[in-house]
C-alpha cells in the first residue's frame, strides 16, 4: 500500500493563545502575528509537493491555510473532525477563570486522566478516537499523496502521543508552536495510529519574530 504523507500545520496565533485562553470550538480569528505567521508558513510551503488542502472549519485554522492555498494553487476543504478539542463550559477562559467558577472541573483536569472531560466537553480518549478516525479517512482518500492539513495544537498532541507509543494520560510534552511545520508519514491507511515522525516542530519560516506565548500544561501541576 503507498504511503501517504501528511504536513500537519497548527494554526497561527490568536489573541487568546497570547492570553493562553481555553480555545476548543470557539471560532477566534488569527492575530496580526498569527497572519504574518500564515504568510510566511505559505512561502515555505511553496517548494511543497501537495495534492490536496485540508484544513479544520474553525476560522484560525482556515486564515493560517489562506495563503499556502494561493501559492499552491489548490482549493481548501474543511472538516469538523480536525477541530480542536471540546472543552465544553470553560471554553473561552482562562485557568485562574475556571479555578474560581469551576473549581472541581479544574482540579480533575490536573489529573490529565484520558477519560476525564470539562463539563459539556470531550474526553482525551474521545479526542483522540476522533481525530485518528479523521487521519485514516484522509490517508485511504489520498493515498500515496501528500497532504496538506491545517488543524490545531491538541490534535498535534494527539498524533505525537501516539507516534511516541506515549499514551493519553499526563500532560502535553511535545513543542507544539504556531504555524510550525510538522511531516508525517501513514504506510497504512487501515492503521492510522501507526505514524511515523520525519519532522516536528521546525519555525526556522519564523525564526525573527517575536517569541511565542508558551502554552505548557504542565505549569499548572503542584510542586
Amino acid at each position: 500500500m503507498p504511503t501517504t504523507e501528511l504536513i500537519l500545520i497548527r494554526h497561527g496565533e490568536t489573541d487568546w493563545n497570547r492570553e493562553l485562553r481555553f480555545q476548543g470550538h470557539i471560532d477566534v480569528p488569527l492575530n496580526d502575528m498569527g497572519h504574518e505567521q500564515a504568510r510566511r508558513l505559505g512561502l515555505r510551503l511553496a517548494g511543497e509537493s501537495v495534492q490536496y488542502l485540508v484544513s479544520s472549519d474553525l476560522m484560525r485554522a482556515q486564515q493560517t491555510a489562506a495563503p499556502a492555498a494561493q501559492q499552491l494553487e489548490l482549493a481548501i476543504a474543511t472538516t469538523v473532525t480536525l477541530r480542536e478539542q471540546n472543552f465544553g463550559v470553560v471554553e473561552g477562559m482562562r485557568a485562574e477563570e475556571i479555578q474560581t467558577l469551576h473549581p472541581r472541573a479544574w482540579e480533575d483536569w490536573l489529573q490529565f486522566r484520558e477519560d476525564h472531560a470539562m463539563p459539556e466537553g470531550e474526553s482525551a480518549r474521545q479526542f483522540h478516537g476522533r481525530i485518528i478516525d479523521a487521519l485514516g479517512s484522509i490517508a485511504t482518500a489520498h493515498s500515496g499523496q501528500s497532504v496538506l492539513v491545517v488543524t490545531h495544537g491538541g490534535v498535534l498532541d494527539m498524533v505525537w502521543r501516539t507516534a511516541r507509543g506515549l499514551g493519553l494520560n499526563g500532560p502535553r510534552q511535545s513543542e507544539i508552536p504556531n504555524a510550525g511545520f510538522n511531516r508525517i508519514r501513514l504506510a497504512d491507511a487501515s492503521a492510522p495510529d501507526r505514524i511515523e515522525i520525519v519532522d516536528w516542530a521546525d519555525t526556522r519560516h519564523l525564526d525573527d519574530l517575536p517569541a511565542q506565548p508558551t502554552y505548557d500544561q504542565r505549569r499548572h501541576l503542584k510542586k
